[in-house]
């Protein structure tokens, strides 16, 4: 219950930290309490770099604190710039004649020095009298990290104050709407499909600031899709080409200005174009393994299914569903004919990918030849295989009912089935599948002609009889 509480807590910090507003100023400047008098002045900080040995009259303390935030300048007609507002409590001393307060970028190694001094009429007068010192035109970029430093002037050793600081970054929703670092930038692009080429041209950024531009796959982050390019914000030409290998739903333009924590802004202009995504099917001959690994993340239901020529419909296989929870959707032990296809559906509609259609693997046969009340079944196939022989009473196009009739047979080997003459009818059919595989395809024959009971072809040979109906042998592949 405690770590609940703590992670609450935790999201109730963070949001406030991205949300809150930075206070504004109209003009940044220089002030201090108590009724002195002071002014500033830039410092290249050299001649203050050195310190001596303080009296013994005066305390390591007369330095008691420094507080640092930041504030923003908006101007109507010019875009809003951030600053440090540095906060220092100094007790006025006869030995001290000001305050010198320096800002380092710890991402630049640029320094920035000022001087501030008190008129020294009053500061006798307020000797020991504590006075707050406020200096806010240390002007900073967005998540700049800043090293400060206050000293006293001249230059007290172990008279310090230092503090390091993070500025705001375009996370925070003030800075992000009103800082010109921050503001969505716009682009567009053009398409090449020949070159495999994307142009993009940017708009609407800084042109004082660089501007970076790349294609990314965007999965939970945007990973790369090659290198990055840079567009000089001091070019007048604001275009950049990238190139890309194949144009999928994740592939998306991701563009930013070239500072720490810049907001990225990203455009994926082929998101409803999913077909490519169902063409990575794979098949390991060695396992029997049919594998599909999305190139993108996309929510779909996979099954296999039959293939029927009959409707262009491909019927589904029992026990084959699966989802694209995870980046591959594997199948093992898989029948090779090119009636197994694979089903992709989607909320937008349903794919179907038959990776055995071309020939490219070794497929079966089934056969059947009918002999008075016989039909016999036969097996074809390039490679070692199994299978089973059912007869069945088709009610619907997908669905044949077992009559009980069930045998086995193995490739090469033939099978007779004795057909009772009540048995005969258009909706009898004879259904094989392999055994040896865990997922196959069942065909089906059916409208068998039993008419050889008490019927003799040509001369009346049996022979020639059977060979005579061999030539209308019906069968699948």
């Amino acid at each position: 219950m405690i770590s609940i509480y703590v992670q609450i807590l935790l999201i109730i910090l963070f949001w406030n930290a991205d949300s809150h507003i930075i206070p504004r100023i109209e003009e940044c400047g220089l002030s201090c309490s108590q009724g002195i008098h002071c002014k500033s002045k830039p410092s290249g900080g050299i001649f203050n770099s050195f310190c001596r040995d303080a009296p013994a009259s005066l305390s390591s303390m007369v330095l008691r604190s420094m507080k640092i935030s930041t504030v923003m300048k908006c101007v109507q007609g010019s875009p809003c710039s951030l600053y440090l507002n540095i906060k220092g409590t100094l007790s006025l001393d006869e030995n001290i004649r000001g305050l010198e307060i320096c800002s380092l970028s710890l991402d630049t190694q640029q320094s920035q020095c000022t001087n501030v001094r008190f008129t020294r009429k009053k500061s006798k007068m307020l000797n020991g009298k504590k006075v707050q010192v406020q200096f806010n035109c240390v002007e900073v970029n967005v998540a700049q990290h800043i090293y400060v430093t206050m000293k006293t002037v001249p230059n007290y050793c172990e008279v310090k104050l230092s503090q390091e600081y993070y500025v705001e970054d375009c996370r925070n929703s003030d800075v992000g709407k009103y800082i010109p670092a921050c503001l969505a930038e716009k682009f567009d692009y053009n398409v090449d499909r020949a070159r495999k080429l994307i142009t993009v041209n940017v708009s609407n950024f800084p042109r004082e600031q660089d501007y970076y531009v790349r294609l990314c796959y965007k999965w939970f982050t945007c990973e790369d899709a090659g290198a990055f390019a840079v567009i000089k914000g001091k070019e007048s030409f604001k275009s950049v080409s990238l190139k890309y290998s194949q144009l999928l739903p994740c592939l998306c333009i991701e563009g930013w200005l070239a500072i720490p924590d810049a907001r990225r802004i990203q455009l994926c202009p082929f998101a409803n174009d999913t077909k490519t995504l169902w063409d990575n099917i794979v098949y390991n001959p060695s396992t029997q393994t049919l594998a599909w690994e999305p190139a993108c993340p996309v929510l779909v239901m996979v099954n296999l299914c039959r293939f029927t020529k009959l409707n262009h419909d491909c019927e589904d296989i029992e026990n084959s569903f699966k989802n694209s929870t995870e980046k591959q959707v594997k199948y093992s032990r898989v029948d090779t004919h090119p009636r197994l296809c694979m089903k992709f559906t989607t909320k937008k509609g349903t794919w179907i990918k038959c990776p055995f259609a071309h020939g490219e693997f070794p497929a079966w046969k089934m056969r059947t030849a009918a002999v008075a009340e016989q039909i016999q079944v036969f097996f074809t196939s390039q490679t070692k295989a199994q299978f089973s022989v059912l007869v069945c009473n088709r009610t619907q196009m997908a669905s044949c009912e077992s009559l009980g009739m069930h045998h086995s047979v193995s490739v090469g080997d033939s099978v007779s089935i004795t057909m009772p003459q009540e048995m005969y009818g258009s909706t009898i059919c004879i259904q094989g599948w392999r055994t040896d595989v865990d997922y196959s395809v069942p065909l089906q024959i059916c409208d068998t002609y039993c008419g050889f009971h008490n019927q003799s072809y040509g001369d009346g040979n049996p022979a020639k009889a059977m060979t005579h109906r061999m030539k209308s042998v019906q069968s699948l592949h």
